[in-house]
């Protein structure tokens, strides 16, 4: 019923631009009104305590009910013509942060439209810092349980504040102001207000999609892709990092941080490969385009934003295809960015570096630290636990996306595209998911979802364990 209210935003847009969408929006804002209250109306009375069962139900119904729900313009704009697969892979798209898109022609249609997918991504990826840092924590899954658990640093806090409702406004605080920042950087750049707004929700959000066909690259401003690297960057950052570095004003918070090390160190070894294979490629006759274009789509695909400023796949070399695994990094956790995340491959470096020194003193005990702190073997288990039904889920999404006849290249980059919530791929996926077929589609909203909730929080559902009294 809260989610209903979304609508008003563009409707009012529509009716301001005269396009005629604001009525598909009052339409889609009755209907989604309507079925909330039809479940809600029933048990309005009831009062009772959440159990941990309730808990994986509502994180895994946030996006995969909210993100139906958000289908509806799309499927009732005329304009638009969309099948109820595409209109639910757009939606899906948008609420996960992913990026990946079945539109084109961006540039034509009405701004309305263009704000509300814009819309989709920044209130998903609000509902990703408050699930990763207040909730799932509380289930005993996501990236930040590793923090919350057993980690040094700033983070070792458990609560931000005493209470949770506290605790999600703390971090809407921060990512609004984030957002004023962001689009207040690219109105002073050179964007238009509809724009910079837009494009602020999309970045802050790591979401990715654009209101143009040529995402950032429409704009030809380094001013703009400059802003677009520091946010894209700041973004994927753990939110209650942000937050703790503000309240106790001092930037000294973030030096103290393992994650953010590792982060900043992947963009940086990731740029600087990118940039140099580039020049010596002479992909660029000039040297400014080629920093800035290879600094820029670095950052946008390894936090898994998903702008481009070039035609990245047409790269030479092997540079597209590292762009596409820098994606499996990701983000921190308790960010918007997706991907594996970055607490979770360093401490799988620093386990793989464990067992190399093992084999040279096979008696040693060897404790895998962050910091000064050693873990206990419960998180380097769930670590790797993690990693293998990863990989697992993986395999068998590249298959079941190649038995629908889609080449190997296209396969594996649409599900690193969408697992990784990254957005474009390569082949067939590089300027978007439109000449995919209807089964390739659904698995990538399935991809979408998965990697959104950290694959463990949807796959506990339809264990016969959950289910059972």
């Amino acid at each position: 019923m809260m989610f209903s209210a979304t609508m008003l935003i563009p409707m009012l847009i529509g009716f301001f631009y005269g396009d005629g969408t604001w009525l598909l929006f009052v339409q889609s804002l009755a209907l989604i009104l309507a079925a909330g209250a039809t479940f809600w109306f029933p048990v309005r009375r009831q009062r009772r305590e959440l159990g941990l069962r309730d808990g994986f139900l509502i994180v895994a119904s946030f996006w995969i009910v909210l993100g139906s729900a958000g289908a509806l313009p799309f499927y009732l704009a005329d304009i638009l013509s969309m099948s109820f697969t595409d209109a639910v892979f757009e939606s899906v798209s948008g609420i996960t942060t992913t990026g990946a898109t079945v539109l084109n022609g961006l540039d034509t249609l009405p701004r309305s439209i263009l704000f509300y997918r814009q819309q989709l991504q920044w209130f998903g990826g609000m509902g990703i810092i408050v699930l990763a840092v207040a909730v799932l924590p509380m289930l005993g899954v996501g990236g930040m349980q590793l923090y919350r658990a057993e980690t040094p640093g700033p983070i070792k806090d458990t609560k931000l504040t005493p209470r949770i409702t506290e605790t999600a406004k703390a971090l809407w605080y921060v990512y609004l102001a984030f957002t004023v920042f962001c689009a207040a950087g690219y109105l002073f750049a050179g964007m238009d207000p509809f724009d910079a707004i837009c494009h602020a929700f999309s970045t802050v959000a790591i979401g990715g999609f654009s209101t143009h066909d040529l995402s950032i690259g429409y704009f030809d401003s380094p001013a703009i892709n400059l802003v677009g690297i520091i946010f894209m960057v700041l973004a994927g950052v753990n939110f209650s990092l942000h937050f703790i570095a503000w309240r106790k004003v001092s930037i000294n918070q973030y030096g103290k941080d393992p994650e953010l090390r590792a982060y900043i160190f992947v963009l940086l070894m990731v740029s600087a490969i990118v940039i140099v294979s580039l020049s010596m490629l002479n992909t660029y006759d000039y040297w400014p385009d080629t920093i800035i274009n290879g600094l820029f789509q670095a950052v946008s695909i390894a936090t898994t934003t998903g702008f481009t400023t070039a035609d990245y796949p047409n790269w030479p070399g092997a540079l597209p295809v590292l762009l596409i695994f820098a994606s499996f990094v990701g983000g921190c956790a308790g960010s918007t960015g997706g991907g594996i995340k970055v607490i979770r491959c360093l401490l799988i470096v620093k386990q793989g570096t464990r067992e190399i020194i093992r084999l040279l003193h096979p008696r040693a005990e060897i404790p895998v630290k962050l910091g000064q702190t050693a873990l206990p073997f419960r998180v380097v288990d769930a670590v790797w636990g993690f990693f293998s039904v990863y990989i697992i889920v993986f395999v068998i999404m590249l298959l079941a996306m190649m038995s629908t006849g889609l080449d190997q290249v296209t396969a594996f980059s649409a599900v690193a595209a969408t697992i990784n919530n990254l957005g474009p791929g390569l082949g067939e996926v590089s300027s978007g998911f439109m000449l995919l077929s209807n089964s390739a589609k659904w698995i990538s909203i399935i991809g979408m979802l998965l990697g959104r909730l950290e694959i463990f929080t949807l796959l506990v559902l339809i264990s016969p364990a959950f289910w059972r009294h």
